[in-house]
């Protein structure tokens, strides 16, 4: 986060570190989404979507495992401030193109501050979970593309990433 200046929010004037003031910041409906991918095997792929996972249901543990991250984002990330969320939604998709799946994260609420950083929590953390439950089959897989692809609400206005169709 920058300000107007393109100096860091996040850092002092004598360069420590330190939570931003948003307390003078209007209420404004906030949205972000963001997205992320685990590549593998095609077999790795199709034991997952058959829930044959040793570990169980794969995508409904990673979904849940995505939703606590995201509300948990500020004891994880130095410098977040801890949100009340009141929408966490997180899609996990085949892509057998990729060979994998990708998963999709929307974090909502109303304050004086942003949720980029809980949906890009909610999507790394799904991805991961993911590997873990399936690496005893196929420990090649790649986590990639995780990224924000749209934000809406606050001062600085809306986003769109250009990929975003």
């Amino acid at each position: 986060m920058t300000a107007a200046s393109g100096a860091l929010t996040h850092i002092g004037v004598s360069g420590e570190a330190h939570v931003v003031d948003v307390s003078a910041k209007d209420d404004t409906v906030r949205v972000a989404v963001a997205e992320g991918f685990v590549r593998m095997n095609p077999a790795t792929l199709a034991t997952v979507i058959a829930g044959n996972a040793k570990k169980g249901d794969v995508i409904g543990t990673a979904r849940i495992a995505g939703i606590m991250a995201a509300k948990q984002t500020s004891n994880l990330i130095p410098l977040c401030h801890p949100l009340m969320l009141s929408k966490v939604t997180v899609d996990i998709t085949e892509d057998a193109d990729l060979p994998g799946l990708r998963v999709e994260a929307t974090v909502k609420l109303t304050g004086k501050t942003g949720v980029e950083m809980e949906a890009l929590t909610a999507v790394s953390v799904t991805c991961l979970t993911i590997y873990d439950m399936a690496k005893a089959v196929d420990k090649t897989m790649e986590i990639g593309g995780i990224r924000v692809m749209e934000k809406s609400g606050g001062k600085s206005g809306d986003f769109r990433h250009p990929e975003r169709s």
